[in-house]
């Protein structure tokens, strides 16, 4: 790991967000829309102009000294000799947090700018911005933090303003369930989180990132005895929980009853990525742990398939889009699994511009729709709304991996390294080609139903269709342009590139990729033989992962442009099928019975047999006897001077008759 070089300012790029977000909360009532609108997004792109600052910085020094540390104080300092605790609130800018802030800061303030249009006519615009700011303000901490602890804080953070963006409309049930759903899920993983950060410091005596993998590289005796195992693992459950795998995923989906740009910042362009994220920032760990990374790999890939097969029943546009998320989170964890971590971390990047496009657009389809989300009271729009049609269509190429767009050049190098790396398998690689042709399929009948046909909505919703207006519809191409040549930083050498991506982040990931054997063959890739074979098994596995994509689309298009009868009559044919799938296997249903409706019973149980009867009855029986015992003393407490003078004067008397005949 290099030695950062102190600099300064890197404290504004969290800084910014946080000061739109005091500014807006505290003076936004009385402000103008208009300056609410402009500290919002003005304060995210003083973020994105100095995050690119750092970034030049980086690119400008020499690849194994690329590192910029600002330290703004000492946070936590206690203990003794040995067992020193120190925590600063310090931000850390290395090829890997460089690439997170300009995804946080750079997509944030597109979005930013869009829901200028799309909140424009809510009554809570100031607080709407102050809460995405307040969101923005903890992943980049998140991402930029030099320590585990700093990164836990803006864990948290990212946890509390997403429940307050999900349920920003509390007035409805469904909006204020989904948010406690999604916290009180990722308080589960993030259980796992904190035990890993404090066994860390157990581990090593220190929590600085970097520290810790300087000492994790000279001294590996410290990670043995199963220690990197459970770090790994509790690691990996905290992930798990905040980036939506099975089985703590459940919480995503119902996320989509927040305003639709805060589904497309949090639930598919920053916050979900943490988990990969940290995965990421510790793969020095986890290489210590082959057997986690499988379990990684495989709960990756399975929640892959799993998300993509439920999405290709559903009708909620923001649901499909949500299990499309999930779906994609699943490639990134399978790369994690498989140590390559540059085309993770690659794949985040392009899924930010693509997916953060299909929920703007999604979003701009509701708004002309008169907030209708049912793609089956929809059509026709292809002509109506042109600029969302065509940013669309080209984020839908891009996830289903057409050549040419930023998807294809990410996934397929996820797909690689599924069946060459050392870690991977045949298995792995099987069920991440299944799930890219389901991933083209139920895209491509999103955009189908959505656009093309006749517009099945209500008469009344189609005299109001209309595109949207221009601060909509410019994030939605800036975004396009993105999900097109997005990918062209990751060019392959097999595609003739220098995979300049994976180049920046190896003094971060070690050059992690390199030496990685292939698990057919057993030898490295050193042998010149084994890479010409190596070559021309990546050529066909490449044209197999095309030839995926185009038969998923070419069946969405006969299933929903040429023969539209069809999918009703498959579902009657096979209604198990299509029931299990549209009721997402009923996960839901069995979480409900098994864990939710017993504590709810266990909990009314306690209620009133101990709350009641002994908690409540203690403290009634006691007030009871003081209450019969004040019963007798109020006799003599009439609130009569006299009275009580003549008791004063009958106590006197009888000591006195004490005095002169008892103590004589």
């Amino acid at each position: 790991m290099p030695h950062p070089e102190a600099v300064f300012f890197l404290r504004f790029i969290p800084l910014m967000p946080l000061l739109g977000f005091l500014v807006n909360g505290i003076f936004g009532s009385r402000l103008p829309r208009r300056a609410v609108g402009l500290i919002g997004c003005g304060t995210v792109l003083a973020s994105l102009v100095i995050s690119f600052v750092a970034f030049a910085r980086l690119v400008g020094m020499e690849p194994e000294n690329r590192a910029l540390l600002d330290t703004v104080y000492v946070w936590i300092e206690s203990g003794t000799k040995g067992w020193i605790f120190r925590a600063d609130v310090a931000f850390l800018v290395d090829p890997l947090s460089s690439v997170m802030t300009l995804v946080v800061s750079g997509v944030g303030f597109l979005i930013h700018v869009y829901s200028i249009g799309y909140m424009g006519h809510d009554p809570r615009y100031p607080r709407y911005f102050s809460m995405l700011n307040l969101f923005t303000f903890f992943m980049l901490v998140l991402v930029m933090a030099d320590n585990a602890l700093l990164l836990f804080l803006g864990w948290e953070g990212v946890g509390l303003s997403s429940y307050l963006l999900i349920g920003f409309w509390f007035e409805r049930d469904s909006a204020a369930s989904a948010g406690k759903k999604a916290f009180i899920v990722n308080r589960v993983g993030d259980f796992g989180f904190v035990l890993a950060v404090l066994l860390i410091f157990v581990t090593f005596r220190t929590i600085n990132i970097y520290e810790i993998a300087g000492i994790a590289g000279g001294h590996p005796e410290l990670l043995a005895g199963g220690t990197a195992i459970l770090i790994t693992l509790l690691l990996f459950m905290g992930a798990a929980g905040k980036s939506a795998q099975i089985p703590l995923y459940v919480w995503l989906p119902d996320a989509m009853e927040g305003p639709t740009p805060v589904s497309a910042l949090i639930h598919a362009a920053t916050m979900v990525t943490a988990g990969v994220y940290m995965v990421a920032r510790f793969n020095f760990l986890y290489l210590a742990a082959p057997g986690v990374m499988m379990v990684v790999a495989v709960i990756g890939v399975i929640t892959a398939i799993f998300a993509a097969s439920i999405g290709t029943a559903q009708n909620d546009i923001k649901r499909v889009l949500a299990y499309s998320t999930i779906s994609q989170l699943g490639y990134m964890f399978l790369a994690m699994g498989v140590g390559a971590f540059a085309a993770g971390i690659f794949h985040l990047m392009t899924h930010a511009f693509f997916k953060a496009l299909l929920f703007l657009g999604a979003g701009s389809v509701i708004h002309a729709m008169s907030d209708e989300m049912d793609m089956r009271n929809m059509g026709g729009l292809k002509s109506i709304m042109p600029i969302t049609f065509w940013t669309m269509l080209f984020a839908t190429l891009a996830i289903s991996g057409v050549p040419g767009l930023s998807g294809f050049f990410s996934k397929d190098e996820i797909l690689w390294e599924s069946f060459s790396s050392a870690y991977g398998s045949t298995f792995l690689w099987v069920v991440g080609i299944v799930t890219a042709g389901l991933t083209a399929f139920y895209m491509f009948r999103l955009m189908f139903m959505t656009f093309y046909g006749e517009c099945r909505a209500s008469e009344e919703v189609k005299r109001h269709l209309h595109e949207s207006p221009a601060v909509m519809t410019v994030p939605l191409i800036i975004l396009g342009g993105l999900s097109i040549i997005g990918g062209y930083i990751g060019l392959p050498k097999i595609l003739g590139g220098a995979h300049w991506f994976q180049s920046f982040l190896d003094p971060v990931f070690g050059g992690a990729h390199e030496g990685a054997t292939h698990a057919s063959s057993g030898v490295t890739l050193a042998s010149t033989g084994v890479e010409h074979a190596s070559a021309s098994t990546e050529y066909i596995l490449m044209v197999v992962s095309i030839v995926v994509a185009v038969v998923g689309i070419l069946i969405a298009y006969k299933l929903y442009v040429k023969r539209t009868d069809l999918p009703q009559k498959m579902a009657q044919r096979v209604q198990w099928g299509y029931k299990l799938l549209l009721n997402k296997y009923y996960v839901d249903e069995g979480y409900n019975a098994s864990i939710i409706q017993p504590v709810i019973s266990f909990s009314q149980h306690l209620w009133r047999h101990f709350d009641d009867l002994i908690i409540d009855g203690g403290v009634n029986g006691l007030g009871w006897v003081v209450t019969r015992m004040s019963r007798g003393v109020r006799v003599v407490h009439t609130g009569y001077v006299q009275n009580y003078a003549l008791l004063v004067l009958i106590g006197t008397l009888g000591i006195i008759w004490y005095l002169l005949f008892y103590r004589t």
